[in-house]
């Protein structure tokens, strides 16, 4: 199963749409397996409480999916790396990318995009993810 890591502006965006809320559903649905780690939970849960994005019942779903460990993997360690210079707390991404032999970090951050591709963890625009998805799946 295909390892990913998801920028928090990759979640926020779900809840409007698009490519975004496909990966999502994905995920949901069994196609990916979702990697994480303490910090990036912290940033997602604190970016969905800051703009209030969804309904209650949307939050509590998701709380109860990552309690519940559903198709996540997670790490409690990470390694310290000092990968993106111009934006430092966006390091966690690929840390838990790393520490969990993630294939692919889907963002829409240029930061993270900038740096293309770290050990064999290629970092990608969620339509560019889901080009490679969409072949992958035939």
């Amino acid at each position: 199963m295909i390892r990913v890591v998801i920028d928090t502006n990759i979640f926020v965006s779900s809840f409007f749409g698009g490519y975004p809320r496909k990966i999502i559903s994905y995920w949901k649905n069994r196609k990916l397996l979702l990697c994480l780690s303490r910090p990036i939970v912290d940033e997602y849960f604190k970016v969905f409480q800051r703009l209030g994005l969804g309904t209650k019942e949307q939050f509590k779903e998701l709380v109860s999916l990552f309690a519940n460990g559903y198709n996540i993997v997670f790490t409690s360690k990470t390694p310290e790396l000092k990968i993106v210079e111009n934006d430092p707390d966006d390091d966690k991404f690929i840390e838990c990318a790393v520490a969990l032999n993630g294939d692919y970090i889907i963002s829409g951050d240029k930061h993270l995009l900038d740096i293309q591709k770290y050990i064999n963890i290629k970092i990608v625009t969620p339509k560019q993810f889901m080009d490679i998805f969409t072949v992958k799946s035939r």
